[in-house]
C-alpha cells in the first residue's frame, strides 16, 4: 500500500468512521480501522461488531493494498499535520509522513478485521432519517432489562413510515410519507445507530436483522435489535377531553424557573389549569416552593395534573416554537401533546403524583 492524501480528507473519512468505534475495547481490532486503497481512493472501515462504518476519499494510490491501524493514533495524526499525507506499508508497519513528520504504526491483518456483509434487504428507499429520528430519540429508554426499549421502533403505517420510541414514562411518535415501493416488517434501530444517522436525505435498506444507510461515500450498516416492540397503540389515549393550549416558549421558560428548587426526590412540577391561566408549583422539602404562572386557552373545569419538570420541559422541545395542544382525561391518566405546526408528530407524557 502506497498513496498520498490531503490532511482534511483524511481527517473527515477518520472522523466520520471513528464515531462509531468504542475507545475502550477487550478485543485489539475493534480498535483500528481498516484502510483499503485502490483505484483512486481511500476507503475507510470502523466497526464495534453491531456497526460498521465506511468512507472514502480521493487518494493518490501509486500501490493498492489494504491493511488495518489504531484509528485513534491516525486521527490524532491527521488532524495536526502540516499538510497532504503520505502513507505507506513497510514491512508490518504503517508509515505516515506530512513534511518533515514521521510515523511508524504498528499494523493488524486486514483479513481478520469484522464485516457485516451479506445478507438480502426488504426494502430500500430514499428518506431524510435524521429528521424521522429527531423528535423521538429523547425517548428512548436506556434500562437494559428492557432492552427491546433501547432504540426507535421504525414500521410502515397506511401510506407513512413511522418512527416510536418510549421508556414507559413518556413516548414519541412521528411520522412522513412513505416513498418507497416495498414493504418490510417493523424493526428497532439500536440508540448508537440512531446517534450516527447523518443529516439529510439518505438511501436506507432494511432487512429483519439490519438497516444500512447510505448517504453519498459514507455507509453505515448496523445490526437491529432482536426483541418485540411492545403495542405502543394502546398507550395513546384517545378519549382526552380536556384540551388546553400554550405556548411552547412560556410553558418551557416557566417550567424551567420553577424547578430551580426541584432535586432527584422531588421533580414534580404540579400544573393546574383553569380561568384561561396556568399555574406551575414546585415544592421541595430541602428548598423550599416555586410557583409561577402563564395565559393559556382553556374554559373548561379546573384541572390538575403532576409532570416530571425535566421530562416536560425536554418533550416541549420536541415541538417547533408557537402553540401547543395539551390533551388531557383527569390528573391520572396519560396526557396527549400535538401541534398545528407538527401535524405528523405526536407525544404522550404520564403522570407523576404531586
Amino acid at each position: 500500500m502506497k498513496l498520498t492524501i490531503p490532511k482534511s480528507d483524511l481527517a473527515r473519512v477518520l472522523t466520520n468512521v471513528g464515531r462509531v468505534i468504542e475507545s475502550r475495547n477487550t478485543i485489539p481490532i475493534l480498535g483500528n480501522v481498516l484502510l483499503h486503497a485502490d483505484n483512486g481512493t481511500l476507503r475507510v472501515t470502523g466497526t464495534d461488531l453491531d456497526i460498521v462504518a465506511t468512507d472514502t476519499a480521493p487518494a493518490d494510490v501509486s500501490e493498492p493494498g489494504s491493511i488495518c491501524v489504531d484509528a485513534k493514533l491516525l486521527q490524532d495524526i491527521s488532524k495536526k499535520a502540516g499538510g497532504d499525507i503520505s502513507i505507506s506499508l513497510e514491512a508490518d508497519r504503517l508509515v505516515v509522513k506530512s513534511g518533515r513528520s514521521r510515523f511508524a504504526l504498528p499494523t493488524l491483518a486486514a483479513a481478520d478485521f469484522p464485516s457485516l456483509d451479506g445478507g438480502k434487504f426488504d426494502a430500500t428507499f430514499d428518506i431524510d432519517l435524521a429528521a424521522l429520528l429527531a423528535p423521538v430519540a429523547f425517548a428512548m429508554s436506556t434500562e437494559e432489562t428492557r432492552y427491546y426499549l433501547n432504540g426507535v421502533f421504525i414500521h410502515l403505517q397506511d401510506q407513512f413510515i413511522r418512527a416510536v420510541s418510549t421508556d414507559g414514562h413518556r413516548l414519541s411518535r412521528h411520522q412522513m410519507p412513505y416513498t418507497g415501493e416495498d414493504a418490510f416488517k417493523g424493526v428497532i434501530v439500536p440508540r448508537k445507530a440512531v446517534g450516527v444517522v447523518p443529516k439529510g436525505t439518505v438511501n436506507v435498506s432494511v432487512s429483519e436483522a439490519k438497516i444500512r444507510i447510505a448517504a453519498g461515500d459514507f455507509v453505515l450498516t448496523s445490526k437491529l435489535i432482536d426483541g418485540t416492540f411492545p403495542d405502543y397503540q394502546r398507550v395513546i389515549p384517545t378519549g382526552n377531553d380536556k384540551k388546553i393550549v400554550f405556548g411552547s416558549d412560556e410553558m418551557r421558560q416557566a417550567s424551567g424557573r420553577v424547578s430551580v428548587i426541584s432535586s432527584e426526590r422531588g421533580r414534580a412540577v404540579k400544573l393546574s389549569f383553569a380561568d384561561g391561566k396556568a399555574t406551575l408549583d414546585v415544592s421541595n422539602p430541602d428548598s423550599g416552593s416555586a410557583s409561577d404562572e402563564i395565559v393559556v386557552s382553556y374554559d373548561g373545569d379546573p384541572i390538575e395534573i403532576g409532570f416530571n419538570a425535566a421530562y416536560l420541559a425536554e418533550l416541549i422541545g420536541i415541538f417547533p416554537a408557537g402553540d401547543i395542544t395539551l390533551a388531557l382525561a383527569d390528573s391520572g391518566s396519560p396526557a396527549v401533546f400535538t401541534s398545528e405546526k407538527a401535524e405528523n408528530l405526536l407525544a404522550v407524557l404520564m403522570p407523576m403524583r404531586v
